[in-house]
């Protein structure tokens, strides 16, 4: 399988599907939408692009994750450590183990890697 590059060059206007509210939200739910660009076979390592509303959230990674901000800002604070504020053209990986929360101060949109 291939990566269809057109479409992750356009990532920061590509035409997402509804992915439903937020399972980590931990405040008024939290509408997500994406598009995945490329998964493995075995469907443990895939990426695509992510969007969800703004709203304090909490997050136990399961498997790393590399993320790239297209638009939005977010502040990520790990479980006992110091905030990280993102915006556009940040990148940021959360290995697998990472606790902590994620502010979305705004609708975000990111590229990810899960792997």
């Amino acid at each position: 399988m291939s990566i269809d590059t057109a479409l992750l060059a356009a990532a920061a206007t590509a035409e997402l599907e509804d992915w439903g509210p937020l399972e980590e939200a931990t405040g008024e739910p939290m509408q997500t939408s994406g598009v995945t660009l490329w998964s493995s076979a075995d469907g443990s390592q895939d990426t695509g692009v992510w969007q969800c509303t703004a709203g304090p959230s909490y997050w136990v990674q399961e498997e790393n994750e590399f993320v790239h901000i297209l638009s939005g800002s977010l502040t990520v604070t790990p479980d006992g450590g110091s905030p990280r504020k993102l915006g556009p053209g940040d990148a940021a990986v959360f290995p697998r183990g990472w606790r902590g929360t994620w502010e979305l101060h705004e609708t975000v949109r990111k590229v990810y890697v899960i792997f």
